[in-house]
């Protein structure tokens, strides 16, 4: 395993404001975040990060755990100066943020885990999605993902950034791809959320039937200190879907967590 290279955006926001990190859902970009991050730049340095071989982060080259991602996720930060520093991320970015706070617990001041959970799937469900893939590209799955990504309304509401996030899918790397599944199939924290210190929220979306509402139930009980919220009108890319509630979530749960 080895920890991959990830491309990050340049931090925008107040000069000296606490640094606050997104993360990505599989197949995305940080286009999932591009309606979120002028809000939340009012209160932070915000910058998005990509997945290996997603946007634009290099394609991976070896395989990688979520661990290893959350490093990856670490030496960000050190690149940027930070050595405190607040993080949502979706999905396997929210992942991610659970094994960031794991691994990096000095680090991480709080963490926001949207439609996410501390276990995703089953092994044999990415062990299948890999193999497809490998076979027959991301683009094959670009029906099945707007229907799994998406609330029955939020294609036709936001039909711009939506469709975009779908070119995301169809343009990432096949085997980077692949290797996230593997790494997802490898996933689970279920056993240790109990020694996270920092306060989470966990975020679901009412219409998610991948990492539906016990997922973020589970997160919130969990830890020491967690909140779950609910995103009504999402599925599972609530800053696409709902930016305004998303941002207000997140906006009152950062506030004052970090100095």
């Amino acid at each position: 395993m080895t920890v991959p290279s990830l491309a990050v955006t340049e931090p925008v926001g107040p000069d000296g404001a606490p640094l606050l990190l997104l993360g990505p859902s599989l197949g995305t970009s940080t286009i999932l975040w591009e309606e979120v991050v002028p809000h939340l730049a009012e209160s932070w340095r915000v910058a998005a990060w990509d997945l290996p071989g997603h946007g634009v982060s290099p394609k991976a080259t070896a395989a990688f755990s979520v661990a290893d991602l959350a490093d990856g996720v670490a030496d960000i930060a050190g690149r940027l100066g930070a050595t405190r520093l607040a993080y949502a991320g979706v999905s396997l970015g929210g992942a991610v943020g659970l094994e960031l706070v794991l691994r990096h617990p000095d680090l991480v001041g709080a963490a926001a885990i949207i439609c996410s959970g501390a276990k995703i799937l089953s092994p044999i469900d990415w062990h299948d999605r890999a193999a497809h893939v490998r076979a027959q590209s991301t683009s094959s799955l670009v029906v099945p993902s707007a229907q799994r990504w998406f609330a029955p309304e939020s294609l036709a509401k936001h039909p711009v950034i939506t469709g975009r996030l779908l070119h995301a899918l169809q343009d990432a790397d096949d085997e980077s791809y692949a290797l996230c599944c593997e790494a997802l199939a490898d996933y689970d924290v279920r056993d240790r959320l109990g020694e996270i210190t920092a306060p989470v929220l966990a975020i679901w979306g009412r219409h998610d039937l991948v990492c539906p509402e016990a997922s973020a139930v589970e997160i919130a009980r969990g830890v020491q200190n967690g909140d779950a919220q609910e995103v009504p009108d999402a599925a599972h890319l609530a800053p696409a879907e709902d930016p305004e509630l998303t941002t207000r979530l997140l906006r009152d749960f950062f506030a004052g967590s970090i100095r």
